[in-house]
């Protein structure tokens, strides 16, 4: 596949710089059944409190998803999703200005209707390939799409299955007419994979980031931070962190998270650190000043 050469992705009038700074994505589930958060932000009122302080936070977008997508989850019809998330959505953007809303579905009516009510962004766990119009709605409304890796059908050979997989969503989408400047990636990390193949994936970002798409890292209290730490869902904080830590070295643009504030304050350290900024103010102390 030929190199994609990301430029700046102004969204509401927000420019996402991927070369200046790790954006932040805020998870929130108005759901009952998440694994992680569901029942918490069923409520409009909960759901806008709770998006605005990931905002104080350091969220810079907010991603809002009406149906529950953990192992085993029940499938509910377009018009339930539809009723959980659009009056939220309008909130938003009506409380919070200059936010960023993407809608986490693979569905594409609900994906519109999401759409007409405010949203900016599709976040896609099939990678536009469970609904044939999906592609066709980010083209139409001139939104930009996440792509995430997801499959059905066991693996013959991971790795290469894995960016088969990612070629063939970002070839759907260019086909549709989604714009490159509009297409980004996400590995999905626990979705069909293994233990060690999330590691696999973990340690291979880089091979994903050179195809040129910002890379979105979702890995968020998943099952493997908990097998890895022996740790309970409520618990996984600082393995998340270390994973977006670990994302954002091998060149990922953005991370997904529940645990908005202290996963803000890793990305900005690991931001400064690999240069992506200058730090303005007084040098440290040389080591003899320092006696």
């Amino acid at each position: 596949m030929l190199q994609y050469q990301q430029e700046p992705l102004i969204i509401n009038g927000t420019t996402l710089d991927f070369t200046k700074e790790t954006f932040v994505m805020g998870i929130l589930n108005v759901t009952p059944d998440s694994f992680s958060d569901g029942g918490l932000f069923q409520e409009v009122e909960q759901a806008v409190a709770r998006a605005k302080q990931m905002v104080a936070d350091g969220a810079k977008i907010i991603d809002v998803g009406g149906e529950s997508t953990r192992p085993g989850y029940t499938r509910i019809t377009d018009d339930e999703e539809i009723a959980r998330i659009t009056p939220v959505i309008q909130r938003l953007i009506a409380e919070i200005p200059g936010i960023i809303v993407s809608v986490d579905t693979y569905k594409s009516h609900v994906a519109e209707a999401a759409i007409q009510a405010g949203a900016h962004m599709i976040n896609d766990i099939w990678g536009a390939k469970a609904d044939p119009r999906m592609a066709s709605v980010a083209a139409t409304y001139n939104v930009p799409i996440i792509l995430m890796h997801n499959r059905t059908e066991p693996y013959v050979s991971y790795w290469r299955d894995f960016l088969a997989d990612i070629e063939e969503s970002i070839t759907i989408a260019q086909q549709a007419g989604v714009p490159n400047e509009h297409i980004l990636v996400d590995p999905g990390i626990g979705f069909m994979k293994n233990l060690a193949q999330s590691i696999e994936t973990m340690q291979r970002l880089d091979e994903l980031v050179a195809l040129g798409y910002p890379v979105l890292l979702a890995t968020s209290r998943k099952r493997f931070i908990g097998t890895i730490l022996d740790v309970a869902v409520d618990e996984r904080v600082e393995g998340t962190a270390a994973t977006c830590a670990f994302g954002v070295q091998k060149g990922c643009h953005l991370v997904r998270v529940h645990d908005v504030k202290e996963v803000a304050r890793t990305v900005k350290m690991i931001d400064a650190l690999m240069g992506k900024y200058i730090v303005e103010g007084e040098l440290p102390p040389t080591h003899e000043g320092a006696k």
